[in-house]
Parts: structure tokens; sequence; C-alpha cells
């Protein structure tokens, strides 16, 4: 990334339009309505052969009303600070507000770069807010249409004078001798789901340590899945904040919707997702729904209880909830329970060291030969049943992949195999092979052993 740019405006200004445009990607939330965007949201963004790091804020207000509107507008002047060039968006059809005002006054006091954007230019319509935008005395506005592409190369020209001047290829070449370093370190991703209110944020603030994302009392105040970049004993973590997971029949409103769906998407790119449960209410019905998605998704899960510093008999309660985890979710049994508090920070040293277990126990593989002694004394302890009168015969098993383990079982009538009996398999692979709380997977081959003449 070459520089960083913050979309700054009003409300409802098309800024998340730009977002999604310039990173090429729909991650940000549009909605027709104000303030849809809280935190703020980072992204990797390129223009032609420009490449930078884009910063989503929120709309900014003249007055905040509330605590809440004062923590947005903190979240947005944050980003204003840590931003080398600022990009200051106005609506081309609504022409200048006196809100548009006070935020060019704000963004002149930084001492930044401003580019000024009339956004909405499309048509006839905002050829008189793109005159206006001259008052503001930031110069020659750009007419940008966000969501229809338009003004663009405007846009590239003035991008370009802060971008990283091209360098040779022979500059990047590998000294003679020896090799380019060709591996390329991921971070783990990582997502912290649960209901409204458990505190996902606040936990996330705390093991970061800084005030990124946006907390209240009040549930439902994060809304996108914002990714913050991080570093845990020297290895790189993508930690995503959610909205919180409410039953789908009291989901009514169109941008709950949106942000339960940009959470279901967080899981699905995760690789180990924290299901954070609030300890005056754990393994409540929807807790259970969200594991189980998490299983079905094939994600590494690590349960934490968070608010654990309220619990007054911590031992007994430790001990009860183990034994529901043990009942109710059979289905990742051995799964890690973390008791921990977001908010004063106990317990959070073991948070981490249960996610790398998880995560390591995922990408687990097991050698065939072992896995084919294992599968030989099971059918002896519990031969696998007969089917109108013809016993189903298990040959062979391999393990496909990993992230999560999946196995490969060679034999006939696999069709007609229970279950019951792939749930005694599955736990005798976890009790064997040390496979706690991660999801496993059958691959069911009719065919006889692949090592074998016959």
């Amino acid at each position: 990334m070459t520089f960083s740019l913050a979309i700054v405006g009003r409300p409802n200004v098309g800024k998340s339009t730009l977002f999604n445009r310039l990173g090429g990607r729909r991650v940000a939330l549009v909605d027709d309505s104000p303030g849809v965007t809280r935190d703020r949201r980072e992204g990797e963004a390129s223009l032609g052969p420009l490449t930078f790091k884009i910063v989503d804020t929120a709309g900014l207000d003249e007055k905040p009303d509330g605590d809440l509107e004062r923590r947005i507008r903190a979240q947005t002047e944050r980003a204003i600070e840590a931003a080398d060039v600022l990009l200051f968006m106005i609506d081309a059809r609504a022409g200048v507000t006196p809100d548009d005002k006070t935020i060019a006054n704000l963004l002149r006091r930084s001492g930044k770069p401003v580019i000024l954007a009339a956004n909405k230019a499309e048509g006839n319509a905002g050829f008189g807010g793109i005159g206006e935008a001259y008052s503001l005395g930031l110069g020659e506005p750009i007419a940008l249409s966000a969501e229809h592409g338009e003004g663009m190369g405007e846009l590239y020209a003035a991008l370009q004078p802060f971008g990283a001047e091209p360098q040779d290829e022979d500059e990047y070449a590998a000294p003679e001798g020896e090799a380019a370093d060709e591996t390329v370190v991921r971070p783990l991703q990582i997502a912290v789901v649960g209901r409204p209110n458990a505190g996902k944020s606040t936990l996330i603030n705390r093991l970061i340590g800084e005030e990124r994302l946006l907390t209240s009392p009040m549930a439902g105040t994060t809304r996108d899945s914002i990714s913050v970049d991080w570093e845990f004993e020297g290895r790189a973590i993508k930690m995503f904040d959610t909205a919180g997971l409410r039953r789908r029949a009291r989901i009514v409103e169109k941008l709950e919707k949106l942000s339960v769906s940009d959470a279901l998407r967080a899981i699905r790119f995760a690789e180990v997702v924290i299901l954070l449960m609030d300890a005056a209410g754990p393994f409540e019905k929807q807790d259970l729904t969200i594991a189980d998605l998490v299983e079905r998704e094939g994600r590494a899960l690590v349960l934490a209880v968070n608010k654990w510093d309220m619990v007054e008999d911590k031992q007994k309660r430790l001990a009860e909830l183990k034994r529901q985890a043990t009942e109710l979710l059979p289905q990742v049994k051995g799964v890690q329970i973390v008791m921990l508090s977001g908010l004063t920070g106990q317990g959070l040293e073991r948070l981490m060291p249960a996610v790398i277990a998880a995560e390591a126990v995922w990408n687990k593989r097991v050698p065939t030969p072992a896995l084919n002694r294992w599968l030989q004394h099971a059918m002896e302890r519990h031969a696998p049943p007969a089917i109108s009168g013809r016993r189903i015969k298990l040959r062979y098993i391999t393990q496909a992949k990993s992230r999560p383990p999946t196995f490969a079982i060679f034999g006939n009538q696999l069709n007609e195999l229970p279950d019951e009996y792939l749930r005694y398999l599955s736990n005798g692979i976890r009790e064997t092979f040390d496979l706690p709380g991660t999801p496993i997977r059958f691959l069911k081959r009719t065919s006889k052993n692949p090592f074998t003449d016959e």
C-alpha cells in the first residue's frame, strides 16, 4: 500500500458505495437510510495502477445527539488523524449544506491533503451542487457517481501524486545467488460471533489494546463485520467483529438482515470462530443454533463465556457449563471453553492459546496406516449393521483433507450406513487421534481397497 485514503462526509452521501467500488467487492453495508456505517472499515483498494489503503467512515453530524453519536464521531476523527489523504464527499443533488461547511472546516484544520468529490453527479440533477462545491474553498470538485463508476479517471488523476513512483523490476530481484522467498504467510482469520450485546466489540478492543471498535450498552451497535489486523506472539491475525445474531423470526428490518448476512459471510471465511456467550444465560437456543452453523460450515470453534467476573460460585458454574457443552453440542465434543471478562480482561490470557490449539486440530492430518488399524479395532468392537441380510463392509479409510479433518471410507452399501454408526466412527477418531472440538467429515466411496489386487 502506497498511502491511506479516508472517505469522509455527511451521512448517506455514498461513502460506502465508493468504498465497495474501489475495493472491488461489496463488503460495506449500503442502504438508503442514513447512518448505516458506524465503525470505520479498512480495506485494500486499487484504481488503475495505484494501490492504496482505503477507510470508510461514519457520516459526520455537526452536533452529535447522544453518547453513541459522540463515539461514532470519535471513530471518524481517528480515521482522519491516521489517514494520509482525505476524500471529502458531498451529495451533488442536495448541494452544499451547513454540515458540509462544518466538515470542510474540520478537514482544513487537520492539515491533511483534501480531495473534494461531488457524488451522485450522474445526469443533470447534480450540476447545481457541483457549482456550489466551489464555495467550500477546497479546490475544484470531482464529479462522481460511485454507484455507476463515473468520474473514476478524474479521481485517479487526483490520487496519482500521492502514489509511490514506479520502481525498476531489478530493485525487487533477489541478490545474485539467492532465491526469492515465495513464502507468503497469511494471517489467521478469526470471527467473533454471538447474540446481540454479548460483548464482542468490547472483547476485541481488550485483546488488541485499543478502542478500535464502537461499543455501547445498546444491543445492535455493530452492523458491519469489521476486520481488525492484529498480531499475537509474532503471528498475524485478522479478527472480524460481527453483528449480533438473533433468531430469524425476530429479524424484520432490512438493515438487520444485511448485518446478519454480513456476519454469516464472516463465519464462512473464518478459520476459527469464537462463539461468545453471556455468563448470565449461556447455551440458549440461539447460541446452540450458531454453534451448529459453525460446525456445518466446517470451521474450528472455541466457546467463550463473557462477563465471568459477575459469576459468584465459579467452580460450580464451570462444572455446569462443561456438562452442558457435552450434552448440547455432541457434534463438537471436547470443544474448548474459556471463561473471561472482556471488560476487565479476566481470563483473557487463555483465549488466544485456545484459538491456536483449535486451529492446529483443524489442520491436523492422521497417517493412513494408523487410521486403518483403528478401523479394524472399531469394527471388532462394534460391527456395521446388516441391510436386507447383507452386512455393510468397511474396507479402507484415509484422510482426504484437513480444514476440517475429512476422511474417505471405502466399502460397499455405504449409502445405507446409518448416521448412528458414523457418529460412532467420528467419536472414535476424535478420541483416538486427539481431535477435540473440531468438525469431522466423512466421504463415502463405494470401492475396494485401492492397495489390494482383489
